[in-house]
């Protein structure tokens, strides 16, 4: 297989795409519009390489190495002899059309699109290329060195080529995967997630029970390693917000329907862990 990644995006999760393939051997560009941003993200991808190493998981060569497969660029263009090309940029659908424009023009024939979307239907995004069969949903989890799955989506006219490829790319990188066959607004697992936070913001919000006990239900209850609420805070309740309104914009179904204290609370910046204040206080 051809190993040369394009990942669009520096934040969490690019850069986190961008380290794992690396280290997987793949000669890596990672993209991104501002320089801060490509520093911000760099120093993560190598901060995260040393505490690998310290662990004893990984050789102080083996690091050096992949920080040599990588490049940080705001050049789109550095994605034009690109195998895969991977977008991780804001869950927004304009934001992603313009780039999946872009790259449509730029890179080669036999490249495919991968988006890292976890809501957006593939089909969507797919629909202002001119090679809907070649983009496909890769969508993996936050920290990407430390999550397991890697959710693949099937567009309405992704190939099946398209999908062994963006397998054997994301299980070359240590990736497990399931296949969402139906391109469903949030596929698999942004669904199941939305569908139990939405529930215990509705539980927690009309007082039925506290954040703690509702989380511990899920933990003691079902084996959760984390429960729904403390899963809020730590992905960010405005993303979880945007992707369950997103779900409930493509279904109208009232289950993802966020309620009224999702969206106070995003108004007033109560987002989680990475603003000090979400369902608890960190």
């Amino acid at each position: 297989m051809a190993r040369k990644l394009a990942v669009i995006g520096a934040g969490l999760m690019g850069s986190g795409i961008a380290q794992v393939s690396a280290q997987a051997g793949w000669d890596v560009v990672l993209r991104d519009v501002t320089d801060e941003a490509l520093r911000r993200g760099t120093d993560g991808i190598k901060a995260s390489y040393d505490k690998f190493v310290a662990k004893g998981k990984l050789t102080a060569e083996d690091a050096e190495a992949a920080l040599g497969r990588l490049t940080a660029t705001t050049d789109l263009d550095a994605a034009a002899d690109a195998d895969v090309v991977v977008e991780a940029v804001f869950e927004k659908l304009e934001v992603k059309h313009e780039i999946f424009r872009t790259l449509d023009k730029l890179v080669k024939d036999g490249a495919i699109l991968a988006s890292n979307t976890s809501a957006i239907p593939i089909t969507k995004i797919a629909a202002v290329t001119e090679r809907p069969e070649r983009v496909v949903g890769t969508h993996f989890f936050s920290p990407v060195p430390m999550m397991q799955l890697c959710e693949l989506v099937r567009g309405y006219k992704t190939s099946d080529e398209t999908l062994a490829t963006a397998r054997e790319f994301a299980e070359s990188t240590g990736k497990t995967c399931i296949v969402v066959n139906r391109d469903v607004a949030g596929f698999v697992t942004t669904r199941l997630i939305s569908a139990l936070v939405v529930e215990a913001a509705k539980l927690y919000e009309s007082g039925v029970a506290t954040a703690e006990d509702i989380d511990l239900a899920c933990k003691l209850g079902f084996g959760h390693a984390m429960g729904p609420l403390a899963t809020a805070d730590l992905t960010g309740v405005d993303i979880l917000l945007h992707a369950t309104g997103n779900i409930y914009t493509e279904s109208q179904d009232e289950k993802f329907a966020p309620p009224e204290l999702m969206r106070r609370m995003v108004d007033a910046g109560d987002i989680g862990r990475k603003s000090g204040q979400g369902f608890y206080k960190h």
